[in-house]
């Protein structure tokens, strides 16, 4: 240990302040108060009621309140076995192709401490999760990133979100014999693009020639707006190739039960399993229960379709006023979040913004003014971005819709605040 015996590890130490915190701070000394938080993608509503009488249910069951199988409970693991198995190529056994974790976020760490040895490179696309970055690092993964590059006038009009873009040559120049493992997240977060059968194709095609394993983040699967396709669902190559990620929390609007799974080929998930086993053996036992019966009747109460229309309303609902006031945005194709261009919005030279602010790119700065003068939290996605690249987003900032229809009423009244501010 040496002289300092207090001296944290490289791996968590010299971290500057992250997004969360800034943001989090910055809305507890607003002036404009209570805050309209449209940052986190935290849900401001509780789960269907089906699903969380499900969860005081088991609360009472004996065998809900011990410890479930390293794997998962058996119901649970059986109803995602059901729900899925018309999504893959085959039907999925719910013994070896699927592994309950804790959260989606504790399912991919069980697959990078899996199968990444130190040195061992990852591709992940930016604008990424910022969670990705310090699961690959904590096995010794090394970092290799590849743009999604913004429509050229996505600065002046709106677009889908579909028409950011990877450059396919940019992909194949990253790979090396290093190379083994690529983070696929769709629908995307922070931009909600639903990546298309054929750039799945062309990523699939680019992962079989080089064998490289795919991690695909899913965990927004039930909210798409436009045709929907999973990359281990292309070929029986790829599903060889594939662990899909998936999240209960998402699904049922229930962020905080931490109940996560990959679904995969057995010579996969039995490793994505061990290394699971080794980081906190199980998963919580009544909220697993509580999920399983919520795929077990999802279907009958027609919750999918309502999910999916509620969440494609809110997002008419909030982008409502950038139309208005003339902000262009991505039109998101699935998910909960929306990226909004704001170069239109004159920042006041004479502003003071505190040094920690200051330092970051623009998008910081806009995100800090609209909490101070508007009210109104976001968050800012250069966070999601490498520094070299960060100048891709810096004029724009996140929203999340997933809030109660009356928060995102006044949202846009007070958003109706920046038109002093914007430029024509």
């Amino acid at each position: 240990m040496g002289s300092d015996p207090f001296r944290p590890a490289k791996r968590v130490a010299g971290q500057r302040q992250d997004v969360w915190t800034i943001i989090n701070e910055a809305a507890a000394a607003s002036p404009v108060q209570p805050i309209v938080n449209m940052g986190q993608g935290f849900f401001g509503y509780n789960p269907p009621k089906f699903v969380t009488d499900a969860a005081k249910e088991a609360l009472d069951k004996v065998e809900c309140n011990q410890y479930s199988p390293t794997k998962g409970r058996p119901r649970l693991k059986k109803a995602i076995a059901d729900a899925y198995s018309p999504f893959f190529p085959h039907p999925l056994n719910p013994d070896t192709n699927v592994t309950i974790t804790t959260g989606a976020n504790e399912g991919m760490l069980s697959a990078f401490m899996a199968f990444l040895e130190p040195g061992d490179e990852v591709i992940v696309f930016e604008p990424f999760f910022d969670q990705y970055i310090s699961n690959i690092e904590m096995p010794g993964g090394v970092l290799k990133y590849v743009p999604i590059h913004p429509p050229a006038s996505g600065n002046t009009t709106t677009q889908s979100a579909g028409n950011w873009k990877i450059d396919m040559d940019e992909l194949k120049a990253a790979i090396n014999e290093k190379t083994g493992m690529i983070v696929l997240n769709s629908p995307h977060n922070p931009i909600g693009k639903v990546f298309s059968k054929d750039e799945l194709q062309a990523i699939g095609k680019i992962c079989v020639e080089n064998q490289i394993l795919i991690l695909s983040d899913e965990v927004y699967d039930r909210l798409y707006y436009t045709p929907f396709t999973r990359i281990g669902n292309l070929s029986e190559e790829l599903w060889n190739l594939t662990l899909t990620v998936g999240s209960g929390g998402k699904n049922f609007y229930a962020t905080g039960w931490r109940v996560g799974w990959l679904i995969g080929p057995e010579h996969l998930v039995k490793y994505v399993s061990a290394a699971h086993t080794r980081i906190c053996y199980s998963s919580v036992s009544p909220l697993q229960e509580a999920t399983a019966i919520g795929f077990e009747k999802a279907e009958g109460e027609g919750f999918w379709e309502e999910s999916q229309r509620e969440m494609k309303g809110k997002m008419e609902r909030l982008t409502q006023v950038f139309d208005e006031l003339g902000l262009p945005y991505s039109d998101p194709e699935g998910g909960y979040f929306v990226l909004v261009n704001m170069a239109k919005v004159k920042l006041p030279s004479d502003y003071k913004f505190p040094p920690h602010v200051a330092e970051r790119p623009r998008d910081f700065k806009l995100a800090w003014f609209l909490i101070m003068e508007i009210g109104v939290a976001t968050i800012p996605p250069t966070e999601f971005f490498t520094p070299e690249n960060a100048y891709i987003v810096e004029d724009y900032v996140r929203f999340a819709v997933c809030k109660n229809d009356d928060v995102l009423e006044t949202a846009k009244e007070r958003l109706r605040g920046l038109r002093k501010y914007i430029m024509s």
